[in-house]
């Protein structure tokens, strides 16, 4: 009786000291993963719309392009659009048929407020409350927002940050599962998008950049060749 009491309490132990390390370490670095303190103070768009939120996590990541070559991945979101760039495998392991796309699509680029991006084929979409072109989408309403949003650094460098906010209800069910269960989930998963993101715009950077590159250097040779035309006409 007493081994089973002994390895009751060391078990409670054990589990406190791990939801311990999780709230006082983990739970503070996921929730602003990325961010600079001025960046976790900045008002952002929709922050109005749930403005005594009970939760907020703002990540950011730095992109090597612009903000034109990362705007076009952030209009294509959604289950039945581009996808969430994201782990595909989790997604669909809990019937989210998921498709990431690899290449901006044209058809998927007029989006607007009003429309809704789907998460789940069996799940409510999240309407789109917010769109400021080449800086800000934010999906939600009053219960909750997620917000994408663009900063030029400079003209080669965009800042890509992601601000969630939403609201709890009262009672330890709803504090488990959204504290300890969806925050960490959430973040997995966002994370791994932000970093699809940010892979498949400075691989469109780079492929501009060789585009002009190789239209630059044939329009040389095109000058090189009139200008020996022309000399040796002078000639």
């Amino acid at each position: 009786m007493n081994r089973d009491l002994t390895a009751g309490v060391m078990g409670v132990g054990s589990v406190g000291a791990v939801l311990a390390a999780y709230a006082l370490l983990v739970r503070p670095w996921h929730l602003r993963w990325g961010a600079t303190d001025d960046e976790l103070q900045q008002r952002l768009p929709g922050d109005e719309v749930v403005p005594y939120s009970k939760h907020e996590a703002t990540h950011a990541i730095t992109i090597n392009a612009t903000v034109a070559e990362v705007w076009p991945w952030l209009t294509q979101i959604g289950q039945t659009r581009g996808g969430f760039y994201s782990y595909t495998g989790l997604e669909n392991l809990v019937g989210c048929e998921m498709h990431n796309a690899d290449r901006v699509v044209p058809e998927w680029q007029d989006l607007r407020v009003g429309d809704v991006v789907w998460l789940h084929p069996k799940a409510p979409p999240l309407p789109v409350i917010i769109v400021e072109p080449f800086k800000a989408i934010v999906l939600g309403d009053n219960f909750g927002t997620w917000g994408l949003f663009l900063k030029a650094i400079d003209g080669k460098t965009t800042r890509l940050r992601v601000r969630t906010r939403w609201d709890r209800k009262p009672g330890i069910l709803d504090w488990v599962s959204k504290y300890i269960l969806l925050e960490p989930s959430h973040f997995i998963m966002e994370r791994k998008m932000m970093l699809g993101i940010k892979q498949r715009a400075e691989a469109l950077h780079k492929h501009l950049e060789a585009s002009s590159s190789t239209e630059a250097h044939e329009d040389t040779r095109h000058e090189n060749v009139f200008v020996k035309s022309a000399s040796s006409t002078a000639r």
